[in-house]
């Protein structure tokens, strides 16, 4: 099965659309989920500058992950999203992150 020009261009367009809507969607998922990280790396070590920490954490992360914690910036940080953190935290990929980043994170 063919589909004509302007078809096939509809149907690029629409998943153009569609990549765009779930990048948007993954965006604003990860600046929620960011802002919950944050504020659990600004508790849990007081004084270290949490950014570079809070990007590791992210960047580690499932998608699930980051929508679930990105839940949390509506409901409420629970205990449980602070173990959540701190698990993906400990994962080798975030430890190696932090570690190259440790310059940053006493705010140098």
């Amino acid at each position: 099965m063919r589909l004509a020009p302007a078809s096939a261009l509809a149907a690029l367009l629409a998943a153009t659309g569609c990549t765009a809507a779930n990048d948007a969607a993954d965006a604003i998922a990860r600046d929620r989920a960011k802002t919950v990280v944050n504020g659990v790396v600004q508790q849990r070590f007081p004084g270290v500058n949490a950014a570079p920490v809070t990007d590791c954490i992210i960047d580690a992360a499932s998608a699930g992950e980051i929508l679930s914690i990105a839940r949390a910036s509506v409901s409420g940080v629970t205990d449980e999203t602070a173990r959540d953190v701190i698990a993906i935290a400990q994962r080798p990929e975030a430890v190696e992150c932090i570690a190259r980043n440790s310059l940053a994170l006493m705010g140098n």
